[in-house]
């Protein structure tokens, strides 16, 4: 590909959150929707006539008939290893949703395949690319709360999850860890490095369902942080932050509506950011 040539975009999987990356699409110019592939035809139909562009029942009916340089999986977690591969041996970028896979030997053969075809291969990440946890970054890295003691996350809320496929186990392989624990563990590791000590603690399953409901991790970083996470889809602890980091010098608390510093020995929040815009954070990851 050469400079400015746009990039052709297969959206793989025509679900709830294809919606979500649809909308990205839509505002980066540098970016052609090609395809979308759903076994559902309806919805690649629907989907496809959203974004102008063909819809397909298959991934290799795509790679047979449609040009594409990248593509978006967003399939069901226990598909991602098979769409993927796909992907990757027909040479094509591929972004792919959490969890790589709900089998750590498939996600390293992604990755390995990834590497033998000399191709981007990532999975998603979202909060790395929201602009008040950049700009915290920007001020942990920079040593302005000193030195990091504590890191505090907690993804809640009351979804009733009792007829989606995140609770069916053979689908999703778990539930409330690996659905929100992927993105709490990344944004530890983003701002923390290396973690050297986990475990997790299971609570009730408020609504039965057969994976688990509510966790709280305990975890502790190469460089002795500490963190804690608390992740629920039967308790909401309306907090207006998710993420707070502890420093010698500060606080930092990352919010949904906005973000705030506390400098010690001065007293009084500042605040800073602009909080958390879900189709911004897509933009921007498909953008990088």
């Amino acid at each position: 590909m050469t400079v400015g040539e746009r990039l052709r975009f297969a959206l793989i999987g025509a679900g709830r959150i294809a919606g979500t990356y649809a909308a990205a699409f839509e505002r980066i110019d540098l970016l052609v929707p090609a395809a979308v592939v759903d076994p559902c035809r309806e919805a690649a139909v629907a989907l496809a006539r959203r974004l102008r562009c063909p819809a397909f029942s298959s991934t290799a009916e795509m790679l047979a008939q449609c040009k594409v340089d990248a593509a978006v999986v967003c399939t069901l977690p226990v598909t991602h290893p098979a769409v993927t591969l796909e992907l990757l041996s027909a040479g094509k970028h591929v972004l792919c949703e959490k969890p790589l896979s709900i089998d750590v030997a498939d996600a390293r053969a992604m990755i390995e395949a990834a590497c033998a075809r000399g191709v981007c291969f990532t999975m998603a990440s979202k909060f790395r690319y929201v602009p008040d946890v950049l700009r915290a970054k920007e001020i942990v890295d920079a040593g302005e709360i000193g030195e990091i003691a504590l890191f505090e996350n907690a993804f809640t809320g009351c979804v009733d999850m009792r007829h989606r496929w995140n609770a069916d186990l053979r689908v999703s392989g778990g539930g409330v860890l690996i659905d929100n624990g992927t993105h709490a563990v990344d944004l530890m590791r983003y701002f923390l490095g290396p973690i050297v000590d986990l475990r997790v603690i299971e609570g009730k399953r408020l609504q039965g369902l057969p994976v688990e409901e509510t966790v709280s991790i305990h975890l502790r970083s190469a460089e002795g942080v500490l963190g804690s996470i608390d992740l629920s889809w039967s308790i909401d602890k309306h907090l207006e932050h998710y993420l707070t980091i502890y420093g010698t010098k500060g606080t930092l608390r990352i919010g949904w509506q906005g973000s705030k510093r506390w400098r010690n020995g001065e007293g009084g929040w500042e605040p800073f950011g602009t909080g958390y815009d879900k189709i911004e954070a897509f933009t921007r990851q498909i953008e990088n």
